[in-house]
């Protein structure tokens, strides 16, 4: 797992043909001064999230790179397991675009993105 995957406590929970799931333990070291998570933590959950979604719905040749990722913080995150739900909302040759949502341990949607993703052949 990459080095960044494990500092976000990343774990694969699976896809079942439209959604991918994977779960991440969010740190008292992610926090802010308000005590809740800082943005730019859920925005790479997110970003791992969508990329994940992305790669479950590809064949095993082939990989992905994020162009664009458009983050919408709703509701204030704590300290705890935050589920992703990831989905594939288009897809070309080339180009995917995935959306994904961050919820916390009391089913409250604290986060969402869209990500542009770029296909490539894996090398």
């Amino acid at each position: 797992m990459p080095p960044g995957a494990q500092l976000l406590g990343r774990e694969w929970l699976g896809f079942d043909g439209e959604i991918a799931t994977v779960r991440f333990e969010a740190q008292p070291l992610f926090t802010n001064r308000h005590g809740t998570i800082q943005g730019g933590f859920l925005a790479a959950m997110l970003d791992s999230a969508t990329g994940l979604g992305a790669l479950a719905a590809l064949p095993a040749t082939r990989t992905v790179v994020t162009r664009t990722l458009t983050t919408r913080f709703l509701k204030p995150a704590r300290v705890g397991p935050i589920t992703a739900k990831a989905k594939v909302i288009s897809q070309t040759d080339r180009d995917m675009i995935v959306e994904a949502d961050l919820i916390d341990a009391s089913d409250v949607t604290v986060a969402s993105a869209t990500a542009e993703l770029r296909i490539l052949d894996k090398r």
